[in-house]
């Protein structure tokens, strides 16, 4: 063999070697904030739309005590304090623009089924281009990662939105997903489980019925992880998005802070339960952004909100070097992310379409 493609072959193998999670994990939390905007994850309360009447539900002065602080460091640990605290000490933050920290969707689209699909598939299906868009033909992580014997039996999805059924062709997929109005724990259920039921079926319902409140689907799922210890978990909460459609951005900042609170006892939970401590990776992301060049934009998103693609993403756990605030030039994709939750799990994520190189090429960096 001649040196030089020697030295290229050599050279590439040092690569992917370094590009590997330096320790595998047992254990993948990921969770999704739909529609949460990095302006808030990385900047904290926007002042512009506090003092926007169209926009503060008649009560800035709340928002400012709740949430104002004199630099963006601080009014971001006032809205999200394990995430600027835990994530950022133990992980790293994605999608500062500010600091030249790009993450994207790619597919062309930017609203929530394409936006789940190609954090989940791992890739752009064009053909997915709705949110009533039927089964998803595309096989995703939690399926590929379901299938493989170690993992069988062991994964589960809740989502506040009837859809992820849909998106994750639960059908297909067989194993449980528990979305908008479904009950839980199945035929059976525990006290708590039916007492959730209960709750859920008798709830007001401020999104319709497809919506439901986040606060089932956090309570269910932490049942779930404290009952059945499933080895992968998807939480996908939705009212972030909500609130924004809705135009109140008292509540949106509310239900962010909420969910940031529900993400520390997930992973209190975790650090405390001998199946999950030290062997368990978090994933936290959105499935789009929201308008911000245009500032009564921010309640939107689509293909016609310039920036709505805008995304961020945060992770720790074992094998990721500690980094926080992620700074200077860097270009992710939303689709990067499923390749980097079976990889993590010491997996190669196989499908029946294209898969995207995974987020560990920049996780080493």
């Amino acid at each position: 063999m001649h040196k030089p493609v020697l030295l290229l072959i050599l050279a590439l193998l040092a690569f992917s070697a370094q590009a590997q999670p330096t320790a595998k994990v047992e254990n993948f939390i990921l969770i999704t904030l739909d529609g949460m905007r990095w302006q808030e994850v990385f900047g904290g309360v926007d002042t512009v739309l506090v003092n926007d009447k169209r926009f503060n539900q008649n009560d800035s002065a709340d928002i400012m005590t709740k949430y104002w602080a004199p630099t963006p460091q601080e009014r971001r640990n006032k809205l999200m304090p394990f995430l600027w605290s835990t994530v950022a000490s133990k992980g790293r933050l994605y999608g500062n623009r500010t600091l030249d920290n790009k993450v994207d969707n790619a597919n062309p689209y930017w609203f929530s089924y394409p936006g789940y699909s190609e954090i989940l598939c791992g890739f752009v299906d064009t053909t997915v281009n709705s949110n009533s868009y039927p089964p998803n033909p595309n096989i995703n992580v939690l399926e590929f990662v379901h299938n493989q014997k170690a993992f069988k039996g062991s994964v589960a999805a809740f989502g506040a939105w009837d859809a992820f059924d849909r998106i994750i062709n639960e059908r297909r997929a067989g194993f449980p997903v528990v979305s908008g109005r479904d009950a839980y724990g199945g035929d059976y259920p525990t006290p708590r489980e039916q007492l959730l039921n209960d709750m859920k079926r008798d709830a007001y319902t401020p999104f319709g019925d497809a919506e439901q409140l986040d606060v089932f689907t956090h309570y269910a799922a932490l049942e779930y992880l404290r009952n059945k210890h499933p080895k992968v978990l998807y939480i996908a909460y939705g009212e972030t998005d909500e609130w924004a459609h809705h135009s109140h951005y008292k509540d949106y900042l509310d239900a962010a802070r909420q969910t940031d609170a529900w993400i520390g006892e997930i992973w209190r939970f975790i650090q405390a339960d001998p199946q999950y401590r030290n062997k368990t990776a978090l994933l936290i992301t959105t499935d789009h952004g929201r308008g911000d060049r245009v500032k009564a934009e921010w309640t939107s998103h689509g293909s016609k909100v310039l920036d709505s693609h805008e995304i961020w993403i945060a992770a720790m756990g074992p094998g990721l070097k500690k980094g926080g605030e992620m700074s200077g030039s860097v270009q992710l994709y939303q689709q990067q992310v499923a390749a980097t939750v079976a990889e993590w799990l010491g997996l190669e994520f196989k499908a029946n379409h294209p898969v995207a190189a995974s987020l560990w090429g920049a996780f080493n960096r």
